[in-house]
């Protein structure tokens, strides 16, 4: 075995089990980064379950790498972070910010299409959509993020997703790089998103049913085709009927402020992000309150979203686009996800009553923003 060091002062950690699982050829330093050139003498998955806690407990976070040869095992002190200014994260922000304002304008608050083309900052009106839709949905990725940051978990800044319509994005995401400590951390970091995120929709929810509603424009009225029809979950109407306002109106020159649809955008995105099942929150969450038997109740999440697909079908006759296919996609991404899993922390420990019922009122709480029938497009 040959030694090829860049020189350095800081010790580089051996523990005995990278001797154990790994055959080093070569060592390099990367800046923080400690490079381990040679080749795993398990499977992958089997050697991070081995060897991570030992470099944890060094304070190092590993990942390792299929190289032509071998392996590279990729060593960082934890909570190392990328410098610099995180452009993808700037770059994907400031384009959503765009396509909400401009779908905001259009689908939202009805200015016609002409009038966005001929003043394009006539689309600067939907600021308070804008504001609303990326408000919930980035204070549920900071949750995570902070808790992240709290415990030196490496994990990204939040990725928005610019689309069109009809919110002008798909949601957000962040990334989780490393091993996970615990499943106390695990926890944490998978249960702050739904939080955070759950009180900041009651507050856009709120705020948007007390505002006063906007007009529809005769012209669109008198549209012919089809439109999209967004129903009430509980929670929704919950809020409301405890501040005593209408979440719709019999007269159909008027709508309700575009705000409440971004409280709307919370609910919906929670309830889809608490599923327990691979990566989602809910995944993470159940894997950190259940353990390994977690795995159970992932198998079970498709078969339950076909169910509900089936039964909206053959029982009560709706068709595709009355929520069928909404939760026919989501059983097969459930399914695609299932296989990845949920993180798996280096501390099997279980969690102490107090957080367990934490994660079944979260639960509980994600279950109000439940709708059978969530979207529906119907004949205008």
């Amino acid at each position: 075995m040959a030694d090829s060091e860049d020189v350095d002062p800081t010790p580089v950690p051996r523990p005995e089990e990278l001797e154990t699982f790994f055959h080093l050829v070569e060592v390099r330093r990367d800046g923080e980064t400690i490079r381990y050139v040679g080749e795993s003498l398990v499977p992958e998955r089997a050697f991070l379950d081995r060897v991570a806690p030992a470099f944890y407990e060094a304070g190092y976070e590993i990942d390792i790498r299929q190289v032509e040869g071998g392996h590279v095992l990729l060593a960082r002190p934890i909570g190392t972070r990328p410098d610099g200014i995180p452009w993808t994260n700037l770059g994907l922000l400031i384009a959503t910010v765009l396509t909400t304002l401009f779908v905001g304008a259009y689908g939202w608050y009805y200015v016609p299409l002409s009038t966005i083309r001929s003043d394009p900052l006539t689309v600067l009106q939907a600021w308070p959509f804008t504001a609303a839709v990326l408000g919930v949905l980035l204070t549920h990725e900071l949750g995570h993020y902070a808790a992240g940051r709290y415990y030196d978990v490496n994990v990204s800044l939040p990725y928005v997703i610019p689309f069109v319509f009809p919110f002008g994005t798909l949601g957000a995401i962040i990334r989780m790089k490393g091993r996970i400590p615990s499943r106390r951390v695990l926890f944490d970091i998978g249960a702050a998103g739904p939080i955070a995120g759950l009180l900041a929709t009651v507050v856009v929810t709120a705020i948007g049913l007390s505002l006063d509603p906007i007009t529809v424009p005769e012209y669109v009225l008198q549209r012919s085709g089809e439109v999209i029809v967004f129903n009430d979950p509980p929670l929704l109407s919950w809020i409301a009927d405890a501040i005593g306002r209408p979440t719709g109106y019999e007269d159909p020159t008027k709508a309700v402020h575009p705000v409440v649809i971004g409280g709307w955008v919370g609910m919906f995105f929670t309830l889809l992000n608490l599923l327990p099942v691979g990566q989602l929150d809910g995944g993470h969450m159940a894997r950190a309150m259940l353990g390994e038997r977690q795995e159970t109740v992932a198998a079970l999440v498709p078969g339950a979203l076909f169910s509900i697909a089936a039964y909206l079908y053959l029982v009560l006759d709706y068709g595709i686009n009355e929520s069928v296919g909404l939760w026919a996609f989501w059983g097969l991404f459930a399914t695609a996800i299932a296989f990845s899993g949920p993180a798996t922390p280096l501390d099997e420990s279980e969690l102490g009553w107090p957080r367990l019922l934490v994660g079944i009122v979260t639960f509980l709480v994600g279950a109000t923003c439940f709708m059978l029938v969530p979207v529906q497009i119907v004949a205008a």
